[in-house]
Parts: structure tokens; sequence; C-alpha cells
């Protein structure tokens, strides 16, 4: 009986101890202030501090990405243009060569009449109606070859013009390789330094960080569902949408990769583009460009399969599945899955088949 009173008092002043912090906890909240904290759990403020660095870090990679990814569509198109430009120079080319054979038989005709011009062949001619039927085929003649240096004139002036094109069009695509490198070595550079920064941390950290993500997104999720939103949000799909949403979340599972379409990986904006390809419609490779160029509707009229584009600089986007969720691809080092709509903060919603 001796001991257990002692531990029955350690007992009530653990309690009692508890008791007080908890109290302390709701007067800060009320109030703002304390007279003192209580001490965090031993690495939680660190490794929050670790996770919103992380975050950073993939935000402004996918920022870079989304530069990298437009200066790639821009470089593409202007590679086709450049090699259509290359076709037409090719056909200007026949041209020149046709009309230069045309004119080439043309004075080899008149060597053949002894040099001596039409007018003056036709001057010796005897006969009236051989006259008068000669002076109609000079005209014919005179004209056909005004036509000739015509075309010949208005062919080398295309051919011109082509080439001041093309050389215009490479300076751009040099242009675009070169912010395409600056935008790829900046990508590498914060990837790296996330994961090196994640790769410092203990299996349980690891875990614990992934903890931690899934509570910020899930706390999100909840104010933005706490506004109500959801009763407004009763749209259904059109059929394209069926078929984007279907091909969306049948990648689930598959890893993020930057720059990527798939098929057995995706950056953020290549899984939409890739599920908007698959049900018909060709959208927008970024997510910056999906943003300016498609549709924007009001959130209470989104419906599947419409896109939702994330934060102030448009660096991130999903596809709106219904039920308050989206599917997308995260970040590199995690998977295409699903989360809350309001999980990060919405900045538009686009209708690629509006």
């Amino acid at each position: 009986m001796g001991t257990v009173e002692p531990r029955r008092r350690r007992r009530n002043a653990s309690a009692l101890t508890l008791l007080c912090a908890t109290a302390l906890l709701a007067v800060t909240a009320l109030t703002g202030t304390a007279q003192a904290a209580p001490l965090p759990e031993p690495g939680a403020t660190s490794l929050e501090q670790v996770r919103k660095e992380i975050e950073d870090l993939y935000r402004q990679a996918g920022t870079a990405t989304d530069a990298y990814n437009q200066a790639e569509s821009e470089a593409k198109a202007q590679s086709d243009k450049i090699v259509e430009i290359a076709k037409q120079v090719v056909a200007g080319q026949d041209r020149i060569s046709s009309l230069k054979n045309r004119a080439g038989a043309a004075a080899r005709a008149q060597y053949r009449s002894n040099g001596l011009p039409p007018q003056a062949r036709l001057a010796l001619s005897g006969s009236p109606s051989q006259f008068l039927d000669g002076a109609d085929r000079i005209r014919q003649g005179e004209k056909a070859t005004t036509d000739l240096l015509s075309e010949m004139n208005r062919t080398q002036t295309a051919l011109q013009q082509y080439a001041k094109d093309a050389n215009a069009e490479w300076q751009k695509l040099e242009a675009n390789r070169v912010k395409k490198e600056a935008s790829k070595k900046e990508i590498e550079a914060k990837i790296k330094a996330a994961e090196e920064l994640e790769n410092k941390l203990a299996a349980e950290e690891k875990a614990r960080l992934l903890q931690l993500e899934q509570d910020a997104q899930y706390r999100a999720q909840t104010a933005w569902l706490s506004t109500g939103v959801l009763k407004e949000i009763n749209s259904s799909a059109s059929e394209a949408g069926r078929k984007a949403v279907q091909f969306a979340t049948a990648q689930i599972g598959k890893p993020y990769v930057w720059g990527a379409v798939g098929p057995a990986s995706y950056d953020c904006s290549g899984l939409t583009s890739q599920a908007w390809k698959a049900a018909g419609r060709g959208i927008p490779r970024t997510s910056q460009e999906q943003l300016r160029l498609l549709p924007k509707v009001a959130l209470k009229d989104m419906r599947p399969g419409d896109l939702i584009i994330y934060f102030d600089d448009a660096s991130h986007v999903g596809m709106y599945v219904g039920d308050g969720a989206i599917v997308h691809a995260p970040r590199p080092g995690r998977n295409v899955t699903l989360a809350g709509a309001g999980s990060m903060p919405i900045k538009a919603v686009v209708r690629p088949d509006a």
C-alpha cells in the first residue's frame, strides 16, 4: 500500500499537468496570447519546415517545367513550319526550272528561224490571210512571253520571302532551344535540391513527411468543403468529358516525371492534355496555356472533365472527376492519384469542350 499512494499522486500530478496544458492552449487559441507555449513534439516543427521547403522547390520546378514544355511545343511548331517552307522552296525552284525551260524553248525556236523576229517574218509573207493569222499568233506569243516573265519574277520574289521566313523561324527555334535548356537546368536544380532534402530524412521521417503533406491537403480540402461549394456543383459530364476522366483515372499509380506525356509516366499537364486527346480534343500542352486559351467557367458550373488550374502562377493542373475530387500528377516522387479539388489554391476552372 505504501508504494501505491506515491504512484497515484504521480498520476494525479500528470493529469493535472495535462489539464493545465490543455487549458493554456485553449486560452491561447481564444486570445492569441499566452505567457508560455508548450514545447512542440521533437522534430515536428523542423520537419514541417522541410515539407514546406520541398513543396516550394517542386512548385518552382513546376513553373520551370511549364516554360520547358511551352518552349518544346513552340520548337516543334517552328520545326514543322521550317519543313513546310523547305517544301515551298523546292516547289518554287522546280517552277523556276520549268519556266526557264519554256523560255529556252522560245529562244531556240527563234534561232531556228534565222533569228528573225516574228514581225519581220510576217512582213515577208505574201498572203494576206497568213499575215492576219500570224498577227494574232504574235499577239498571243507576246502575251505568253510577258506572262512567263511575270511568273518568273513572282516565283523569284516568293523564293526570296521563303528564305527570309526560314531564317526568322530558325532564329525563333534557336531562341526556344536556349530557353528550353535554361528551363531544363532550373528544373533539374530544383528537383535535385528537393530530393537531397528528402533523402536526408530517415525512413520514419519520410513517412511522417508524407503524413504532413496529406494533413495539409486534408485541412485545405475541409476548409474548401465547409463553404458549401459542393451544393452548387452538380453538373454532369459531357460525353467527351467522361472519356477524358476515364483515361485520366486509368493512369492512377503511374509516376510523375517532368516533361512526360505517357504512356508510362506523366507530368501534371501531360496527363490532362493526353486525357483530352484520348477524348478526341486537342488542347494546349501546358497548364499556363490551358488557362490562357481554354474557355473559363465558374466554379459552381464545374463538371467532370473540366480542368482546375492551381496557384497564382498557374503552375499546376488537375482534372475534376466529381464529388469534390480531382485526378492529377502531383510532383516528382509521387504517383498519379486522386486528391481533393480544394486541397490546393484554385486559380481558375477551364473547359476543353465548351
